[in-house]
């Protein structure tokens, strides 16, 4: 209600009763103020009720939601099922506009307004998390994969003549499938193995690059957040007064370098870094933020649901240039729904910068949780954590002693996992042929042609508990025990419904 309202309440109500509502009133809306008036995220964390307050007062600026609106056109946001209208806060219009997905909608000022602080509030999160000097993000409707193809899309019309896209090898499929999507060639560069780590061998991208002729290349696509034992592309401190982290080239000392981006710089060559789940780490985060300070790095790619808990289907694109965000933004066809853009500043809203933070000191902490129990378990069953100290996220331990009483077993390991309720967990055999998109990948799952044992992931991801690593360390042990003892007799068997209850019987 507003001022001329509360007075006449005075009239029905206790004057002094009023003023206090009036007091709680002003309490939320101080809250929306500063919101409108910074565009950061709150340092603490909304209550549901102002949340809901804020989403119905910018509901009512949209005309589906005006009394007396006459609609004659075909898309005037009418929703049949008030469960839908409910579930979406009856912001119906979307975003963007046929031309701009940021632009903005005359029939949908709320709408319009929720995606502008959203991408704002997003901004704040990217900085506070590692990232200082971006400088332009927005939150698109598609998940990753779908986002880097729009991103190499926009940079089509600044190379018209590209038709390579130089890919540090990383073995998940929307990300391969992002660059043929977009009508590119990808060029594959393998890893090389130094230690347990897999790493960018960047003296092959420098051939590629003199082999292919910069101008024919549209872009390298990075990767900083990935399954171990893969880690963030190619990263090196330098050690002495100078050191040749390029051939030919020389560097000044005490500079954590992203080699990367400085080889883009060098070459004149775009650089789009998929950070799939990287905001939640701080090195992922601090590897997009030195390589755009020493190199180029064009944009950033990074997941809605994996870094911020919420559903399926959104992610940000992000990077340091204004015209060229801008410029993706309305490669983009058409409108776009706002659930994803509803759902991120609900949940930022709701956590606030400190409960944000909180999430990712907790996260980081479990994941030297995860890495003591998985290391113990490894040597109790005399198998061995992997070295991979360069991935802050995820883990691996080597299956050999199941590779070599019977190579079912590992695969075996996974399926058992599944069944008894632990998910996430990904085995990766030795000698896996998958083709994407018409290329074969030998040993795929394990970023290489022939890495050196078979292993089993797992992550400190941003909403792990303490509970899910016991449960996952003690499920896990078991089926180690079961399968060791059934493959030292060439036999795999099936678990008993009884025995599968009994695995997920919480201690």
């Amino acid at each position: 209600m507003n001022n001329e309202n509360f007075n006449l309440s005075e009239n029905i109500v206790s004057s002094s009763y009023v003023r206090q509502g009036l007091q709680a009133r002003r309490s939320h809306e101080q809250l929306i103020r500063v919101l409108l008036e910074q565009g950061k995220c709150p340092v603490e964390g909304w209550t549901e009720s102002t949340i809901e307050l804020f989403l119905n007062e910018l509901a009512v600026m949209d005309s589906n939601n005006f009394l007396g609106n006459c609609g004659v056109g075909e898309r005037e946001g009418r929703v049949a099922s008030s469960l839908v209208a409910r579930r979406h806060y009856r912001l119906i219009h979307g975003i963007g506009r046929s031309g701009d997905i940021a632009a903005v909608q005359p029939k949908a000022a709320g709408s319009s307004l929720l995606n502008k602080i959203t991408n704002s509030v997003v901004l704040d999160v990217l900085k506070f998390t590692g990232v200082r000097s971006v400088s332009s993000c927005f939150v698109v409707p598609m998940a990753t994969g779908m986002s880097l193809t729009l991103c190499f899309l926009t940079l089509r019309h600044r190379r018209p003549g590209a038709r390579y896209i130089l890919w540090p090898r990383i073995d998940q499929k929307s990300c391969f499938k992002s660059m043929v999507t977009a009508g590119f060639e990808p060029v594959v560069i393998e890893n090389i193995l130094e230690g347990d780590e897999l790493r960018t061998d960047l003296e092959e991208v420098e051939r590629k690059i003199v082999e292919l002729g910069a101008k024919n290349i549209l872009c390298v696509h990075s990767t900083t957040s990935c399954f171990a034992p893969r880690v963030p592309d190619r990263q090196v401190k330098t050690t002495g007064s100078k050191r040749p982290l390029l051939k030919h080239t020389f560097y000044p000392i005490e500079v954590l370098l992203e080699e990367l981006a400085v080889l883009c710089a060098k070459h004149n060559i775009p650089h789009i870094v998929n950070n799939a789940y990287g905001v939640q780490s701080s090195k992922c985060m601090h590897l997009i933020q030195q390589g755009a300070r020493i190199g180029r790095i064009d944009a950033f790619v990074q997941s809605l649901d994996k870094n911020f808990m919420v559903p399926v289907g959104g992610a940000i694109i992000a990077g340091f240039d204004d015209v060229f965000i801008k410029e993706i933004s309305k490669m983009y066809p058409g409108r776009a729904s706002a659930s994803p853009s509803l759902d991120v500043l609900i949940t930022l809203l709701s956590l606030g910068a400190s409960g944000y933070k909180k999430l990712l000191s907790e996260r980081k902490e479990l994941y030297s949780h995860l890495a003591e129990e998985l290391k113990a378990l490894s040597e109790r069953h005399g198998e061995r954590l992997l070295h991979t100290p360069h991935n802050p996220i995820s883990l691996a331990m080597s299956l050999n002693c199941l590779q070599t009483h019977n190579d079912k077993a590992v695969t075996q390991l996974g399926s058992m996992l599944f069944t008894r309720q632990v998910s996430g967990a990904r085995v990766v055999p030795l000698g896996v042929e998958q083709t994407v998109s018409g290329h074969t990948f030998r040993g795929f799952m394990s970023h290489s042609d022939a890495y050196s044992c078979p292993y089993l992931n797992a992550a400190s991801a941003i909403g792990i508990a303490k509970e899910d690593i016991s449960l996952c360390i003690k499920r896990l042990d078991k089926c180690l025990k079961s399968l060791r003892k059934e493959a030292s007799s060439e036999k795999i068997e099936s678990a008993s419904p009884a025995e599968i209850l009994d695995d997920l019987t919480v201690p």
